[in-house]
């Protein structure tokens, strides 16, 4: 017996897609499926810190920098 691995995606209605590796012969062949449980989520130690994430200062904003609509695209919109 040969184990072939293969990613298949199942559909809600319950139909199976997916490729066979090149080395599985064209034919009806029988098949396992194992579906691995979901880990259980972890819950964190710690509270989140939004002071421990990383940040740059890259200065001041460009004196007369426009961010409107009107200014960031053409005049189709685009």
């Amino acid at each position: 017996m040969t184990v072939v691995t293969a990613r298949i995606t199942v559909a809600a209605d319950g139909t199976i897609s997916g490729h066979a590796p090149g080395q599985v012969p064209a034919a009806e062949h029988d098949a396992r499926i194992t579906v691995a449980d979901e880990p259980a989520r972890q819950q964190p130690n710690e509270p989140f810190n939004l002071d421990a994430l990383p940040s740059r200062d890259l200065g001041p904003w460009p004196a007369g920098l426009s961010l409107h609509r009107e200014d960031l695209y053409a005049d189709d919109g685009r």
